[in-house]
Order: structure tokens, then C-alpha cells, then sequence
């Protein structure tokens, strides 16, 4: 299981690429996609999936039972990470002729990580189509090292170990090259370097793209390390190890009936606040809800009992404790890789987590024959929120918000537990469970 997982992720470049990945894994255990502008007919006991903007795919089991009365279980997670997009007109012709290019900071990241690293690309690019409001969507991965962010030499800044502040503008800037002065003539000619790169890797014209949505990546593998391979480490484990972690399970589940019905719901954007219509903020889900339950049920009111009955696992990585830095952690709610799942909970709410949604949880790690922790934050510092509080102002649900316990969320290379992936798909698992 944990290299398909490190397969997964390698193949994961970028959120559009993710939800490819899902997509074609879902495809291949018979899922049939919905789309939201044709008519759905839903039927008890089937498998269905809904793609939102490339960047979200929302996969769902039909239970034999009323909706209304079952609910309906529900594992959510998010599609991006952390990375640099590239801006329009991206490329900075430099001396000697160098282009370096112009980018934008996606989410929190921790920017000194990137540097001297093999970089590659992937998003996406559109082409016209049949009419202007329906231009081609392409999603893309050039597979291969094309740039790289060069650190100033610590000749040029002999402080830079005593903590040196950065400019996205000024230091992040990637590196692809260095062309003559044709070379860079026929780039310009072909709207730049980029689009020239990209339409190669697809085949087509560069001047045949519109626009595009393109972010670097870590181009190093997925790996193991540790003396006894117990860590892996990966760009994007926050949070494509959760995504990953429900789609294993559901995969595994899907074809043993349960009387509820089953959703994996995978958003885009938690990491900008989840402010987009295939974020958690959306009504994405609640309408794919209400479609699922007008065709499962005659009731005027099922929609909204079933969401009654239903519950969410919101999962979203969490902080591990760390050796060196004892004192950032709560004394007594410091989860441990290794030591199973993490239940997250903050006074102020900013997570959906509350008493009851933590003893379901607790049941379910129980049933499944795993351990699991806590995650408070240390009373002096402020904690961010992720899915299950943003969704709750969409959907009136009961549930949990929780993860594995990582080090170095944000960074390049995140570092998480083996057993804790492993022992998360059996807790997904069983809530996926006719119980």
C-alpha cells in the first residue's frame, strides 16, 4: 500500500494532476462520471463521481438503503498544496541571456526549502474549442527538471544563517536557462519560453494556448528513510496523503453494500481559505447532495434528514512533535509520528470537532484496532483552520477534523509515519463499513 501511495504522490504534481489520478483509479472500479450540467439519474447501490473544475472530485457509493434514514458518510480532503504559479507573460530575459521567471506564491510554504532543488511544471492549459465560452481544457506535466531557484552564496550575505528575510518578487524567481539571442527572438515570436515548452509537451501549436494555470514542483521521487523505512517523504504529503489515504479505502469498500450511502470529497483551495466554487466554502457538495437525494428518495424532507443522519471525517494532516523544538507544543496534546491518527481540536472553534464528533472518532479507531492522539495548539499560538468548520457553513453536519502527524508541513519535503498512513485507511475503512 505505501508504494502505491509514493506512486500516487509522484504522479500528483499538481492538484489538476491529482484529481487525474483519482479520476482514473475511480474509472477503473467501474465509478460512472456525473456532470453537472446534464440530467442525473441516480440508482441505490451504485458508483458515480462528479469532477468540479479539474481541481476536485467528489466520489460516491449509493447505499442500499433510504437516505434519508442511513445519511450518509463522508471523508473529506483537498487537492492542492503549497507551490509557485506562474504569472502571465512569465519570463525575465536576463544577461547572458538567462530567463528567469516570474511567479507567485500559492499558500503559506516554507520558501527556503525550495531553493537549489530540480524543478519541474504541470497544470493546465486551454486551447479554443467549439465557441468561446467552452475553451479545451489540456492538463499537463513536463516530467522532467526544467528550472531551478539558485540561493545567493554565502559570500554575498555571510548572515544568511542568522535568519535572512525573503522577497518572492526578488529571490524566489526560477531559473530555466540560458538561450542566444535567435533562440530567444523565436521564444518571443511564440508568446515565450513557457508556452513553447508546454505546447511541445502536448503536441500542439503555442500559439493554439489561451491561458494557462501552471505551478512549479519538487521533482524528486516519493522515498522512504528511516533506519527502519517507518518515514516517507514526499512534496505535497499535506494534504494528498489524506486524499489518498479515503481513496484506498473507498476503492476498497466500494463493492460491499452498506445501507448508507458513501462520499469522498476531495476540495481544491483549502490552502488559499477555501474561498472558490471547488472549495470547501462552496455549495459544491450540498448541491451534489441534493441531486443525490431527489433521485433517491420521494420525500420533500430527505434531504435534510439525511444530512442530519450523515457525518463528516474532515482529514487534513497535523503537526507532529518535533525533538528540537519541545517548547512550540502543548505539554500533553503533542501527537507523535507512529502513534496513529490525530484527533484536532481548538477552543475557538477552528475545527469542527466537538465531544461527540471525537467519541465517534475514538469509537471508529477502536473498532479498527488502532491508536490514535491529540492535536491543541500551545496556548500562546494561534492555530489555522482546514475543511470540516468551512463546510459546516454549507452542510449541518456532525463529524471530526483530523490527520497523521507530519514534520515540516508547507516545507518542499514534508516527512510523515508509515504505520499512521496504514493504520488511517483502516479507520477509513471501517467508517466506510456496513457497522
Amino acid at each position: 500500500m505505501i508504494n502505491k501511495l509514493l506512486n500516487w504522490l509522484d504522479e500528483s504534481t499538481c492538484n489538476f494532476m491529482a484529481v487525474k489520478v483519482m479520476e482514473r483509479e475511480l474509472k477503473a472500479r467501474g465509478f460512472v462520471e456525473l456532470k453537472q450540467n446534464q440530467a442525473w439519474k441516480i440508482m441505490p447501490d451504485s458508483k458515480y463521481y462528479i469532477k468540479k473544475n479539474e481541481s476536485a472530485v467528489f466520489a460516491v457509493v449509493t447505499g442500499t438503503g433510504a437516505v434519508e434514514e442511513n445519511g450518509i458518510r463522508i471523508i473529506s480532503a483537498h487537492s492542492d498544496s503549497p507551490c509557485f504559479k506562474l504569472k502571465p507573460n512569465c519570463e525575465i530575459y536576463g544577461d547572458g541571456g538567462v530567463v528567469s521567471l516570474n511567479v507567485e506564491k500559492y499558500g503559506g510554504g516554507i520558501l527556503y526549502t525550495w531553493f537549489d532543488r530540480p524543478l519541474s511544471i504541470s497544470g493546465r492549459v486551454y486551447t479554443r474549442g467549439e465557441d468561446a465560452l467552452h475553451p479545451v481544457c489540456h492538463v499537463v506535466d513536463l516530467k522532467r527538471p526544467v528550472a531551478t531557484i539558485p540561493h545567493l552564496a554565502i559570500h554575498f550575505n555571510r548572515a544568511v544563517n542568522e535568519g535572512n528575510p525573503l522577497s518572492v518578487q526578488k529571490d524566489m524567481k526560477p531559473v530555466v536557462g540560458y538561450f542566444s539571442e535567435e533562440q530567444i527572438r523565436v521564444f518571443r515570436q511564440n508568446g515565450g519560453v513557457i508556452k513553447s515548452v508546454v505546447a511541445e509537451a502536448l503536441g500542439i501549436q503555442p500559439s493554439d494556448i489561451i491561458n494557462y494555470e501552471l505551478n512549479l514542483y519538487p521533482f524528486e521521487k516519493a522515498g522512504l528513510v528511516g533506519v527502519n523505512n517507518e518515514y516517507f517523504q514526499s512534496a505535497r504529503i499535506d494534504d494528498l496523503s489524506m486524499a489518498f489515504a479515503g481513496l484506498e479505502a473507498l476503492l476498497e469498500e466500494c463493492d460491499n453494500k452498506n445501507t448508507a450511502t458513501r462520499i469522498l470529497a476531495i476540495f481544491d483551495n483549502e490552502e488559499t481559505g477555501s474561498g472558490t466554487k471547488q472549495g470547501a466554502a462552496s455549495p459544491v457538495l450540498r448541491d451534489i447532495i441534493e441531486r443525490l437525494c431527489a433521485d433517491l428518495s420521494e420525500s420533500r424532507e430527505a434531504v435534510y434528514r439525511a444530512i442530519a443522519n450523515s457525518f463528516m471525517i474532515s482529514a487534513d494532516d497535523a503537526h507532529a512533535w518535533h525533538p528540537n523544538y519541545n517548547e512550540k507544543y502543548d505539554p500533553t496534546n503533542h501527537p507523535v509520528i507512529g502513534g496513529g491518527p490525530v484527533i484536532k481540536i481548538n477552543a475557538n472553534c477552528k475545527y469542527m470537532t466537538d465531544a461527540e464528533g471525537a467519541s465517534v472518532f475514538r469509537e471508529l479507531c477502536e473498532k479498527a484496532g488502532v491508536k490514535c492522539q491529540y492535536f491543541v495548539n500551545h496556548s500562546d499560538v494561534l492555530g489555522g483552520s482546514t475543511l470540516g468548520n468551512i463546510s459546516s457553513a454549507q452542510l449541518d453536519l456532525r463529524g471530526v477534523d483530523m490527520g497523521n502527524a507530519i514534520w515540516a508541513m508547507h516545507s518542499a519535503k514534508e516527512t510523515a509515519g508509515v504505520s499512521d498512513h496504514l493504520d488511517t485507511v483502516k479507520v477509513f475503512r471501517t467508517f466506510y463499513k456496513q457497522v
